[in-house]
């Protein structure tokens, strides 16, 4: 993977000057700092809680080597066949081997608290941010009734857009 460029200060929606970081980025004034969780996920289908969230995969986005993955039990049997297409999963085998949605959001959660203390903001990023967020915080409420990540995430295509002056239409993955 290439090393993703620094945010200019203008998209990064702060005047504040910051450093970059391995992880993250410090700001000068407060001495908070934020680490970027690049996060994918499957799902077997469009929104949550009517389909499920079937895998998470995330890792740090300036230490790709630093991540997490694991695969989750289907909370019901909703599915549009276009996602387990896209995904390659199994509802049936899903339900045997998965993990449980409960204990699958708090070893994330764990996960992400290893990578953050007090003055440290875990900020979720996503390529399609909206989408993978939107079941992530509806996974992280309905099993543990709180997000690491807060209510906000960072998304690539709107980011790469405002960067290069694109279209929206040229954000997709093929693009970039």
């Amino acid at each position: 993977r290439r090393k993703a460029a620094s945010v200019p200060r203008a998209l990064a929606g702060n005047s504040e000057p910051t450093l970059p970081r391995a992880s993250g980025a410090t700001d000068f004034m407060s001495g908070e700092r934020e680490i970027f969780v690049s996060v994918d996920v499957e799902t077997s289908g469009p929104i949550p809680g009517k389909f499920s969230l079937l895998s998470i995969g995330a890792c740090l986005a300036f230490e790709p080597e630093k991540t997490f993955a694991c695969e989750l039990q289907p909370i019901n049997r909703n599915f549009d066949p276009k996602a387990l297409e896209v995904s390659g999963f199994s509802l049936d085998e899903l339900a045997r081997t998965g993990l449980l949605p409960a204990n699958a959001m708090r070893a994330f959660a764990d996960w992400v608290a290893t990578l953050s203390d007090k003055e440290t903001t875990p900020v979720f990023v996503g390529f399609n941010a909206p989408f993978d967020w939107s079941f992530v915080n509806y996974y992280f409420h309905r099993f543990l009734r709180r997000n690491p990540f807060g209510f906000t995430a960072l998304d690539i295509k709107a980011l790469y857009m405002g960067a290069t002056g694109c279209r929206w239409a040229d954000t997709r993955s093929s693009k970039i």
